[in-house]
């Protein structure tokens, strides 16, 4: 008879379980994993790297408005001296001339933003996929796939997914990308349901919508749907098969976003 004495339990053999591998096997064979529904988590930007990028802008943008550094430096002056000379002129200087700097700073912010943009939106404007650089760079939790659909002349459609539902943003010539809009809602009808599906054209044609108010558009449109349900869309869409190819070429990817 071979003796069992001393013999330790090991794990997985129908012995015992260490200690603290109580609920180790849920997701696995028991209790299905809670599937997260939070939006992902977007990188932190490193100390010192927001000053570089602000550096960037600040260059980049000067070499193409050349007027851009007067126009900041006289929003900043401007409201400095005007609370300066009211501080002398009617008294209170101490309160005056903190409030002409801060009301500085922030108009010289706000006119940086607006050329920035500006000279942003006019490098990218007219190049393959212009409507997707603006989207990807938009304020607010959206989640955009990028060309879902083209034409040989390379007119595209990007899906967006966000609280309002999904959203389909055609590019390019309004008649070509009419159909393009069409089968791709058709082809969303099987997967999503009862969710909104809007749609916008992007171009200088009539009825489009310009680069430039493609955000402003956005941000207008009605909250339908819950955060989790983004969440819940998003996966269901990704697990999509592509109903075309990637067209082939570079698309611009550096909009800053609006101010």
């Amino acid at each position: 008879m071979v003796s069992l004495r001393g013999k330790k339990d090991v794990p997985g053999s129908g012995g015992v379980a260490p200690k603290g591998a109580k609920g180790s096997a849920k997701g696995s064979g028991g209790v299905p994993a809670k599937v997260s529904t939070k939006a992902p988590a977007k990188p932190k930007v490193p100390r010192g790297e927001r000053a570089k990028q602000i550096g960037a802008a600040f260059t980049a943008t000067r070499k193409a408005d050349p007027r851009m550094p007067l126009l900041v430096g006289g929003a900043l002056l401007l409201p400095i001296v005007l609370g300066v000379v009211l501080g002398v002129v009617l008294g209170g200087l101490l309160f005056l001339l903190p409030l002409g700097i801060a009301v500085g700073f922030l108009a010289a912010t706000a006119v940086f933003g607006s050329r920035v943009q500006k000279t942003a939106y006019g490098q990218v404007e007219g190049q393959l996929g212009a409507a997707a650089a603006v989207l990807t760079n938009m304020r607010g939790d959206w989640r955009v796939t990028p060309a879902v659909g083209f034409t040989r002349e390379q007119d595209l459609v990007h899906r967006v997914v966000g609280r309002p539902g999904i959203v389909l943003v055609a590019e390019g010539n309004a008649g070509r990308t009419r159909s393009l809009l069409v089968n791709e809602k058709k082809r969303l009808a099987r997967f999503v349901g009862q969710t909104p599906v809007y749609d916008v054209s992007v171009g200088d044609g009539e009825g489009q919508l310009s680069l430039r108010g493609l955000e402003k558009h956005f941000l207008k449109l009605p909250r339908n749907i819950e955060p989790k349900e983004v969440n819940i869309l998003d996966r269901k869409l990704k697990a999509m098969a592509p109903a075309v190819p990637v067209p082939k070429g570079p698309m611009p990817t550096r909009v800053p976003r609006a101010r």
